[in-house]
């Protein structure tokens, strides 16, 4: 049977009688000291404990096969009209989709960018533009003459007013004009200017009055407005509430049309009847309200190298390159799902130094004060790096893109874009939560508890056996 004795004799922590034990200042100096190392050193592990981890690796890109990347924008052009501002994306697949509609919207703005109405509506043609057939005979001028001296006058004098903004140089103008001349006359018989009064149609040569041209924002020729008597209203920031017509151009329904426009309108009128409002005709659609341009919205794009194209767009209109302007100033740019700032802040506190790229392009101004030329396309060149982040039970927090850019103005022999080309790097960058060990925390513990201690022990005896060792020197000299 084992005995207490036996039992005892196992124990590790044999005690000594505390009257065989001698105190000193300097051991509990020490003693002190230890005690706050401890304190102090255990401190720095638990926060090292509590602190998150991470490690950083770059593999090879994980998307499969037919995965869309999504691209966020929002972009100010302060000199392009939404009446032709498209929105087109290419890549080198041979994906190619113009004047993207569905997921993006356009606001008229002014020169300061703000927003002067609703949403602008540019529709669109379903078929292409019907015209007259071309011949080579002599066609007898019908429309009126305007230009910057008359148009006020005559747009206040006739409720109906339509105009036809033409360039001599312009093909689809020219197209226009034996049509154009042709309804003219016909509705100018029937509609007679002194006896009747209700419309007239007339026409202005962009190329002799263009400051009566860039005053109704005409930036693609030809451009037909309807005016209406007393809607043009100048004291709001010079806007010009009238409409545009994009349907055929042929001689038969451009007098269908204005017949319409009149129909309206009493006929004992004439020149004093009030504005009339027909909204019947899907082919005509107001008309910009100013002269620049507010584009946002997203498209999705294939996760291969390819291009956002903004540009002035239209199958039956001409445009002077000369005189277009993409300058613009970016509020947004970003690629991938939107991310809420919750979840951007709860990886914030994994990464600090993430999503500082993911809107690069945010805030900045590309303006051409046409030091460079006319005919300036403004690129930007995005490289695109995919990051993952997951947590410590594999769970993936955040999928972000962040992007590098450099842009540049080039001189172009065709019609001045913006371009935006994107490529993704076929790499990802890949950062894991770590998680740590509670076992190892309580191991550290003990082993700055007991390395202490054990350090103080040696000290206090070092110094005690140094103090006894000196004044046993003291008493041998002085005997």
């Amino acid at each position: 049977m084992v005995s207490t004795r036996n039992i005892k004799s196992l124990d590790f922590y044999r005690k000594i009688p505390r009257d065989l034990t001698e105190a000193s200042l300097s051991g509990a100096g020490l003693s002190i000291a230890a005690a706050f190392c401890m304190v102090f050193l255990f401190g720095m592990e638990l926060s090292n404990y509590l602190a998150i981890s991470t490690s950083t690796s770059v593999i090879v890109d994980k998307s499969s096969d037919g995965d869309f990347l999504r691209l966020d924008f929002n972009l100010s052009f302060p000199s392009l009209s939404c009446e032709f501002a498209s929105v087109d994306v290419s890549d080198v697949l041979g994906t190619n989709r113009l004047n993207i509609t569905k997921t993006v919207r356009k606001y008229s703005i002014d020169s300061d960018l703000r927003i002067t109405g609703s949403e602008f509506h540019s529709g669109s043609v379903g078929h292409a533009v019907k015209h007259d057939d071309v011949n080579d005979e002599e066609h007898e001028e019908g429309s009126f003459i305007l230009n910057s001296q008359n148009f006020d006058m005559v747009s206040h004098e006739y409720p109906i007013l339509v105009v036809n903004f033409y360039a001599p140089w312009c093909y689809w103008s020219n197209r226009l004009k034996p049509s154009w001349e042709k309804a003219a006359k016909i509705i100018g018989e029937r509609y007679d200017l002194e006896t009747d009064g209700r419309i007239l149609m007339g026409k202005v040569d962009c190329t002799v009055s263009g400051d009566l041209c860039r005053r109704n924002h005409i930036q693609g020729y030809p451009s037909i407005r309807i005016f209406r008597k007393g809607s043009d209203v100048r004291e709001d920031h010079g806007h010009h509430e009238h409409e545009s017509y994009y349907g055929d151009r042929d001689t038969e329904t451009l007098v269908k049309t204005m017949e319409a426009l009149v129909a309206p309108i009493p006929i004992e009128s004439g020149k004093h009847a009030p504005p009339a409002d027909n909204s019947t005709n899907t082919i005509k659609r107001p008309a910009p309200l100013t002269g620049g341009c507010r584009v946002e919205g997203f498209v999705r794009v294939k996760k291969v190298p390819g291009s956002l194209i903004i540009s002035a767009h239209s199958g039956a209109h001409s445009f002077d390159t000369t005189q277009m302007n993409m300058s613009h100033v970016i509020s947004h740019f970003s690629f991938g799902r939107k991310i809420s700032p919750r979840i951007m802040s709860d990886a914030r506190r994994l990464i600090p130094y993430i999503g500082g790229s993911h809107d690069r392009l945010d805030g900045r101004a590309f303006i051409n004060h046409h030091d460079v030329g006319a005919n300036v396309t403004i690129e930007h060149y995005l490289q695109i790096v995919k990051t993952e982040v997951l947590t410590s039970g594999n769970h993936k927090l955040i999928e972000e893109y962040e992007y590098t850019a450099h842009s540049s103005l080039v001189q172009t022999l065709h019609i001045p874009v913006a371009k935006f080309h994107f490529e993704l790097s076929p790499m990802q960058v890949l950062i894991t939560e770590n998680p740590k060990s509670f076992s190892h925390f309580l191991t550290s513990v003990c082993a700055i508890i007991g390395g202490v201690f054990t350090v103080a022990g040696i000290l206090d005896s070092i110094f005690h056996h140094t103090v006894r060792l000196m004044k046993k020197v003291e008493l041998g000299k002085n005997i």
